[in-house]
């Protein structure tokens, strides 16, 4: 039952594992869906270019999410516009808009459901923050709408509408695009040199790398330790509920997300920050109980999202100190078109070519934010609590997940098996076991 709907009659395309030295202009490290565009994008442009992932391709968070593609991230662009001013916010809408024209340019060779849908972002309480995402909206030069009611069944104060957004099948959509890439499977990488990458089967020599890792696992540069933390948030598939005509997310991010897949209703929530407690399955299930009571459960499975100190990705040189090293990251649960977005600038980055939207989603830009102090707090509160399942990546202080039985990091996200192998990085090992010494009877 723990198992996306996406996984399903889906055979992706499978790829040997490296055996000895090679060299190439441009690897790859990571093979989920960013991953995949960056290594597309490159072959297209001519370069020279290998992907290795550590297990199979878009066996991580990709195959999870619920595939929207929208430019609508939340309320962002109030925030946007105030924070960055005019012509930020409007390379943060271009990029993604690029995004959704792509998607729907390469979908129309590849069958994967691709579909042009309404996006809201609604609202149970504060009807003002969504008048002002909508006066933002258009002041930035896209058409968006107030809407008072919807067809969910919620009593809500609004929504905000983008016309013209995009859902579709993400695998069947990989599976299209990645036969014909330069990929090795089983591949994981155990050391990243300036120049070089080592892996368990041999020595990758590369100019220019890119780390499409989720979340970056070099720690001695970047600080992306504490520029992240990962979210945790569960998806529940129904038979015999409502058909929708859009999709939804509410503006709360503890609040629900809504989407139709053929004949099942994708209802998303629960959510919480990796390693705490949250709503997860429960939470959905007792919601579609209340408001359809003949649906039946038909698929349930979880994801985690890497979220970023601003909401806004960091895309581009992995620190100020590695020229040749690239990283994205921090897509803030809104993965398919930052995949789109991140992908376009690093392999415009990575050919030196200019690229007008980059310096928004820059990773050398000020870490002065509030979640910046939250973030230090968590970490600092874990490394202090005494328990001898300690996360490998930092040492801070394993949680019990009880509704997936994982053992969760805090901190960063890793996440394990219940006998210590590793689910989900930062953490490149599995928990090490501790030793105990037996008390000699005297």
């Amino acid at each position: 039952m723990n198992r996306s709907v996406w996984s399903e009659e889906v055979r992706l395309p499978e790829f040997q594992a490296l055996q000895g030295d090679v060299k190439t202009d441009v690897l790859i490290i990571g093979g989920g869906l960013c991953g995949i565009l960056c290594a597309y994008f490159l072959k297209q442009a001519g370069v020279d270019y290998l992907l290795v992932e550590g297990n199979t391709i878009a066996s991580g968070v990709t195959k999870n999410t619920t595939a929207k593609i929208t430019s609508q991230h939340g309320l962002i662009y109030d925030k946007l516009l105030g924070n960055l001013g005019k012509e930020k916010a409007q390379m943060y809408l271009a990029a993604n808009q690029a995004a959704l024209l792509e998607y729907e340019r390469l979908c129309q060779d590849i069958e994967c459901e691709f579909e042009k849908k309404p996006s809201y972002v609604y609202s149970i309480t504060n009807r003002a923050e969504l008048e002002n995402e909508v006066k933002a909206v258009n002041a930035l030069g896209l058409l968006a709408t107030f809407y008072e009611e919807t067809e969910l069944p919620l009593r809500i104060e609004g929504a905000v509408c983008f016309p013209q957004q995009a859902q579709f099948h993400p695998l069947r959509f990989i599976a299209g695009l990645a036969k014909d890439l330069h990929i090795y499977e089983h591949t994981f990488i155990r050391e990243v040199m300036p120049g070089a990458a080592v892996a368990d089967g041999g020595k990758i020599t590369a100019k220019k790398i890119i780390v499409t890792t989720h979340f970056p696992f070099i720690n001695k540069h970047g600080g992306y330790f504490i520029k992240l933390y990962q979210h945790r948030s569960y998806v529940s598939a129904f038979q015999n509920a409502q058909a929708l005509e859009g999709m939804y997310v509410d503006e709360n991010m503890q609040g629900l997300s809504f989407r139709t897949y053929r004949d099942l209703l994708l209802i998303g929530g629960g959510s919480h920050r990796t390693g705490k407690q949250g709503g997860n399955w429960r939470e959905l299930e007792a919601f579609a109980g209340q408001h359809y009571p003949e649906a039946r459960l038909q698929y349930k499975w979880a994801t985690q999202d890497c979220m970023s100190l601003d909401s806004i990705p960091y895309i581009g040189l992995y620190s100020k100190r590695t020229p040749a090293l690239y990283v994205a990251t921090g897509f803030s649960k809104w993965g398919m078109t930052s995949s789109m977005a991140a992908a376009a600038i690093l392999c415009d980055m990575v050919q030196d070519k200019q690229n007008d939207v980059a310096l928004v989603f820059s990773p050398g830009r000020s870490i002065l934010k509030p979640q910046l102090l939250v973030n230090g707090l968590e970490t600092t509160a874990s490394l202090l609590t005494p328990t001898p399942k300690r996360c490998p990546h930092l040492g801070c202080a394993l949680k019990w997940n009880k509704a997936e039985r994982s053992w969760d990091c805090p901190c960063h996200g890793s996440r394990f098996e219940e006998d210590g192998r590793l689910i989900d990085n930062p953490a490149t090992g599995d928990i090490k076991k501790v030793r105990t010494t037996k008390k000699r009877r005297r």
